[in-house]
């Protein structure tokens, strides 16, 4: 019970994956590697393991409220705490996705929010004081990507709560329903679920600041993933640079910040920065 644990969702690929591969080279601990498919979260481990690598699996669907009970219990019984939390379980659909609008806001935000929030309503009582918490976001969760003042206004409220912010939420997925979410929204469910998710990560530190709980948020840069349809210049070792920052090495005064992918703390609500690669 008195091993560290480090805990990464969504990690049998792409930037989940290579944080998880730092995580076994870098932190003194035990690292899970989970994710929603068990065949392919065996592949991932198997592939760490050819690299000398000793990740341990478990299934964890952050959309499934019963498969979070079963990994929270599990790891109650058999660590007692967790150390190290990276939610970096998401989806996107592809900009030529023919699903509706409707269709792709409801399910965009179920997962990268909502799930996101259950996620850590089940977990957060298991993270040690003084443990970390890295909420993957994007560049996409700028504040600056959403054309409202008044919207903007709204997620910088310091006293927004996560009831409000989650009915901010289902307001911008019934606008998608009724074709009205443009002018205040703009056109990407997922940049809305991202400034969604970095919204919470500022109420979230907020509410844990007694337990010493650093939670932040960090852009990894436009990575060469399956999501971002492999365009992106940065490999996944690089785009976990930045996660791995936050999750290990970052000062303990850092703590609710929107991070950048060179690993600036940047102003949500100021310009958005350059990306440069």
């Amino acid at each position: 019970m008195s091993s560290k644990l480090a805990v990464v969702t969504g990690a049998n690929k792409g930037i989940g994956f290579a944080i998880v591969r730092g995580l076994c080279k870098r932190f003194d601990g035990v690292v899970y590697l989970t994710s929603r498919d068990e065949k392919r979260g065996a592949e991932a481990v198997a592939a760490l393991q050819k690299e000398g690598l000793n990740p341990k699996y478990h299934q964890l669907d952050i959309t499934d409220p019963k498969s979070l009970t079963v990994f929270h219990d599990y790891v109650k019984t058999k660590y007692g705490n967790i150390d190290i939390l990276v939610n970096n379980a998401a989806i996107a659909f592809k900009s030529n996705a023919p699903d509706p609008v409707a269709v792709q806001a409801e399910e965009t935000l179920r997962v990268n929010y909502f799930s996101v929030v259950s996620a850590c309503e089940i977990l957060f009582p298991l993270l040690r004081n003084g443990a970390r918490v890295v909420n993957i976001s994007s560049s996409c969760g700028h504040l600056s990507c959403i054309p409202s003042e008044k919207l903007r206004q709204r997620f910088q409220d310091p006293n927004l709560t996560i009831p409000e912010l989650s009915d901010l939420m289902r307001q911008y997925v019934e606008a998608a329903k009724q074709g009205t979410h443009a002018a205040e929204w703009g056109n990407s469910s997922y940049v809305v679920s991202k400034v969604g998710l970095t919204a919470l990560t500022k109420i979230q530190q907020r509410l844990l600041n007694d337990k010493d709980i650093k939670v932040n948020a960090v852009h990894p840069g436009y990575v060469d993933t399956d999501m971002s349809s492999h365009k992106g210049p940065l490999s996944i070792d690089e785009g976990a640079q930045a996660p791995l920052f936050l999750a290990l090495d970052a000062a303990d005064s850092v703590r609710g910040e929107y991070v950048w992918c060179d690993k600036r703390i940047v102003s949500w609500s100021g310009s958005k920065p350059s990306e440069n690669y």
